[in-house]
């Protein structure tokens, strides 16, 4: 039973995550609740601190502007020294106090920051994981690493030290300019017009750049999934001498990021260029008016200086808060994303699913099941089935035929379109997954293994079983006789996906999984389809003791490994055509009898 041809719900498909935008409904506002209610508020106090370190320094960092005016009229101008220590002393006060409060800050918000990031990146992990196959089949496994890994990083721009500068440099501003109104309200209202120039265009200007950031983390997504399925399949690639279209596919996606980057790129200069701009244009304004002042008598040397130093830290904090603002849009732009993947319903998750099965007979029937994994392409046309607890029944019949959805129904991967499946009486739709699950075992044609040992890969199926069941689990599917062979034995690292066996081995790992596992239902997809014939007559000898009181579903294209079932089922076109035994079905002289003896000749 291939994961991709199980995959699918009632709602058949979840969706791609990064399809055309035009389809994909706009999750901003989510975003920002989330934010807000998952967040902020509940570290509030936290970042309430840091706005009081925030304002601690940035009021620290006005001495300076404060005390220029002092040295240049009381001290200088009238030539008063004895101000001259307490002034040095205050300013020096003032930098040690912003430097505290600067490390300070820095270190309290950037470690929560990261704290938070994992605990993101668990909790869309712990989401990702449960929701139905067909989704996971819909999306690159590289983009969904990219949706855990990297789109929750931006976050550290709201927790840490960029939301706390955002509004620390917009209070900072706030009191800067009353101070600015107080020295000259002429020159702050000729320095403020650049300044409400800058603010209007900024506003634009993060409106365009979000779509930009958005676009990024769809196009790294998908690049990195491509790559991820690249080195993946490196064996496929050198085989068929494919580096250079692979090359080829990178770079055209490398490039697509690069495209990105220089759209973003050139947004955010024009922001930092226009606070320059502000910065100049605000300067000559300051040096005509000034002087003009100055002449008249009207403002002193000193109050010019402390204007001008007053103006530089408005400008600084609004020039900062544009390239703040730009990271805190990022961090919407992967919080968007990231609710796409929570917004996802989890399979299972239905309010009808109340029926917790404490233990399994194995009673399974299909009553008129009918199933599609497109609404214009039906693959199962009323169905029905019955299979008993404790037998062995067989689905046989051509590729395509639906045996494999049949038994991903039976496995609740998937949901009927219309009809009812049923395990023990009850609609499978109403069991709580986690009841029935516990007791399934599933081997697979094309069986997973993980990367690690072998005793791990076995342990996966309960990994709190003592050494005897581990060893009478390996002994069953006759692992020990390529283990015993090895150095490490048991503890022999398999590489990525069980690469360092041959196909045998690791479909023999994957029978002491199932084994170990001791399921009450059990469906074998072709589990014996690479396995030699010697080693597959002693397989045979185990998964018929495996097989004893339990319900076992088998997919077999090899017919001689079903004789021994209860039950044969042959399935074309969705249809059950044949059922019977094995003797039945060959004296019936029909399709099972015709693929029989064609096998039985070759």
């Amino acid at each position: 039973m291939s994961v991709r041809s199980t995959a699918g719900t009632r709602s058949r498909n979840p969706g791609a995550l990064d399809g055309p935008s035009k389809n994909r409904p706009s999750v901003s506002r989510a975003s920002l609740r989330r934010a807000l209610v998952t967040i902020i508020w509940p570290r509030r106090w936290l970042l309430l601190l840091g706005l009081v370190l925030i304002g601690i320094n940035r009021l620290a960092g006005l001495v300076l502007p404060g005390a220029s005016k002092v040295l240049v009229d009381d001290v200088i101008g009238a030539q008063n020294t004895s101000l001259l220590p307490l002034l040095l002393v205050a300013v020096g006060a003032a930098m040690l106090t912003q430097a505290a409060s600067s490390f300070l800050l820095t270190r309290l918000l950037s470690v929560q920051a990261q704290r938070l990031i994992a605990m993101l990146r668990a909790r869309v992990q712990r989401h990702l994981i449960r929701l139905p196959v067909a989704f996971f089949d819909d999306n690159q496994t590289g983009a969904l690493v990219s949706r855990v890994m990297r789109d929750v990083e931006g976050v550290r721009n709201l927790i840490g030290t960029g939301l706390v500068h955002l509004v620390g440099g917009g209070l900072t501003a706030v009191v800067v300019l009353i101070l600015m109104l107080r020295i000259s309200s002429q020159m702050t209202l000729f320095t403020l017009v650049p300044l409400a120039v800058f603010g209007v265009v900024s506003g634009k200007a993060f409106r365009s750049i979000r779509p930009i950031f958005r676009e990024r983390g769809a196009i790294n997504a998908e690049v990195t999934g491509r790559l991820t399925e690249s080195l993946g399949g490196i064996r496929v690639i050198k085989g068929f001498h494919a580096e250079s279209h692979e090359d080829e596919v990178f770079s055209r996606g490398v490039e697509r990021i690069f495209d990105n980057v220089r759209k973003s790129l050139t947004a955010t200069s024009l922001l930092t260029s226009g606070g320059v701009l502000i910065m100049g244009l605000s300067a000559v304004l300051i040096m005509g008016v000034g002087a003009a002042l100055i002449l008249r008598d009207a403002m002193t040397i000193g109050d010019f200086v402390s204007f001008s130093l007053y103006l530089g830290f408005m400008i600084a904090p609004i020039v900062q808060m544009s390239r703040i603002g730009t990271e805190i849009t990022e961090a919407f732009a992967g919080l968007d994303r990231t609710e796409e993947v929570l917004a996802k319903r989890p399979e299972g998750d239905e309010p009808g699913r109340t029926v917790n099965l404490s233990r399994v007979r194995g009673d399974i029937a299909f009553e008129r099941v009918s199933f599609g994994y497109r609404e214009d392409q039906a693959v199962l046309h009323d169905v029905s089935l019955q299979v008993e607890a404790g037998t062995m029944t067989a689905l046989v019949g051509t590729s395509g035929s639906g045996k494999t959805t049949i038994a991903g129904l039976a496995a609740s991967f998937l949901l009927p379109d219309s009809g009812v499946v049923t395990v023990d009486g009850h609609d499978l739709t109403t069991v709580t997954l986690d009841s029935y699950r516990s007791q399934l075992g599933v081997v697979l044609q094309d069986e997973f293994l993980f990367e690690g040992a072998i005793r791990d890969n076995i342990l996966f199926a309960r990994p709190d079983a003592g050494e005897e069941a581990l060893l009478q689990a390996v002994r069953a599917a006759h692992v020990d006789e390529f283990t015993d062979r090895f150095d490490d034995g048991l503890e022999t690292l398999i590489g990525e996906r069980g690469v360092k066996l041959s196909g045998g081995q690791r479909q023999r790992v994957a029978l002491a999984r199932a084994i170990l596992a001791d399921p009450r239902v059990l469906i074998l997809d072709e589990a014996t389809s690479n396995l030699d014939t010697e080693s597959e007559a002693l397989i045979q000898q185990s998964l018929a003791e495996l097989m004893v009181g339990r319900t076992t579903l088998v997919i077999a294209h090899r017919l001689s490994t079903i004789r021994r079932a209860d039950q044969i089922l042959v399935v074309e076109e969705g249809r059950i055509v044949e059922r019977g035994t094995h003797d039945q079905l060959v004296a019936a002289d029909g399709r099972y009898r015709r693929l029989y003896e064609y096998q039985a000749r070759i």
